[in-house]
């Protein structure tokens, strides 16, 4: 946010820069940092900055711009962010127990977080036979009935004992056959170097031949400074908390809300910040503050998108379908869950552009069109329509001084005139 600050507004910024931001489709990551700018930078409300988001990305019917559960969790997340000094602690933070109600057959549950800067998702734990406690149903006390917390869930138990006593929200009669409540309870602390956690999701069933059937795919983000309320409390996020979700509220494959079957009902993450009094080479919190206007701006490396260490990581590369077998992860929690070695012979790469205006040099908008269809084998089409005005109404928040709004500042198209401006501008 800084950097993109200083470079339209900073002291030796120049009329005429914009930013431009770009990920695979320019619309979920774009959306996110685009609206995080408004919101930080330019004095805008969340509920708003997405709006002009989707108004000026999206074509007319196709839904949100930003509209992953986890990315729009870190607009909000900005948004608490700015309205409370800018103050962010970085700490480690240890995944102490993962409980899961109304639990399928043959679904793995791993825990991934940030490693390298950020540049990359490592898998830190995937959950075994030997560290899951299944609930059975008559062994729940259907008569106990905590109170709830302040977001209407029930408080989850502190102790094995407890446990097996909690009260189920879900009632049997609404439970698929073989879905149990469960709890995962690693064999060795689980710490993550960041409070950035992602919890994954895949069912699998077994197939013949040497392949399996990839039914779910499912993963959600959270940041436990900001779960716990560090933002509000000056910088002391609480030491422990938990992280509540239901599946229908959960990521999908490949930046969709596409999940596969249902794996489970409900989710709930236990987590503890790791103190100064830990063992074992623990780093105390970093506190990070953004940079005043003229200040250095710290920045990370880009990522080498040449590699593939990530192609297992929160559903990136992943899909439903028939996958080979490999014998890495037979231990996973109840499932052969095999990690996939290819993409399925049966899947369709998903078009992640369909919905996504385009642009053209100087940010006006354009849509390619076939009068007759799509294009056949080599055929390309060249005829071009105007993108009609959607007429929505303008919104509330200020006009921000940054081009950034403009969607000439926000899509893929353009890319290559507006650096050449930049650099005529610059000498």
């Amino acid at each position: 946010m800084a950097s993109m600050r200083d470079w339209l507004k900073g002291p030796d910024s120049k009329v005429g820069r914009v930013v431009v931001v770009h990920c695979k489709a320019g619309k979920g990551r774009s959306g996110t940092a685009a609206c995080s700018y408004l919101i930080s930078e330019e004095g805008w409300v969340v509920e708003d900055a997405l709006l002009r988001f989707t108004t000026r990305r999206m074509r007319s019917g196709f839904g949100a711009g930003v509209s992953i559960p986890s990315q729009l969790r870190w607009v909000r997340y900005v948004d608490t962010w700015t309205k409370h000094r800018k103050l962010y602690l970085e700490g480690q933070v240890e995944v102490v127990e993962v409980y899961v109600w109304g639990l399928r057959d043959g679904v793995k549950v791993a825990v991934e977080g940030y490693i390298d800067e950020g540049r990359t998702i490592k898998n830190f734990h995937t959950f075994h036979h030997h560290e899951r406690t299944i609930l059975e149903t008559d062994e729940i006390d259907s008569t106990r009935t905590p109170a709830p917390n302040h977001e209407g869930s029930v408080p989850l138990p502190d102790t094995k004992a407890q446990a097996e006593r909690v009260q189920r929200q879900d009632s049997s009669s609404n439970m698929d056959a073989g879905a149990d409540a469960a709890i995962f309870r690693p064999s060795h602390p689980i710490i993550l170097p960041t409070n950035d956690i992602n919890i994954d999701f895949e069912r699998r069933n077994k197939a013949a031949y040497g392949w399996t059937m990839v039914t779910s795919i499912a993963h959600v983000w959270f940041n436990a400074f900001f779960e716990g309320r560090g933002p509000e409390q000056n910088g002391i996020a609480d030491p422990e908390g938990r992280f509540e979700i239901a599946w229908e509220s959960m990521d999908g494959i490949k930046g969709s809300a596409r999940k596969g079957t249902k794996a489970f009902d409900r989710l709930a993450v236990i987590w503890r910040a790791v103190g100064d009094r830990e063992k074992g080479g623990i780093k105390l919190p970093q506190i990070i503050t953004e940079p005043k206007a003229g200040e250095l701006v710290p920045e990370t490396a880009a990522a080498d998108w040449r590699t593939t260490e990530n192609s297992n990581s929160a559903a990136m590369g992943k899909d439903l379908g028939l996958r080979t077998e490999s014998p890495v992860s037979m231990g996973g929690s109840k499932a052969s869950s095999l990690r996939s070695s290819r993409s399925s012979p049966l899947g369709k790469e998903e078009d992640h552009l369909v919905g996504v205006k385009t642009h053209g040099p100087d940010g006006e908008d354009f849509v390619e069109l076939h009068a007759q269809g799509p294009p056949r084998g080599g055929e390309r089409s060249d005829t071009v329509v105007p993108q009609p005005d959607l007429g929505l109404p303008k919104v509330a928040s200020p006009e921000p001084t940054a081009d950034i709004a403009d969607p000439g500042g926000i899509s893929d198209g353009g890319m290559a005139s507006i650096s050449e401006k930049n650099e005529a501008k610059d000498g």
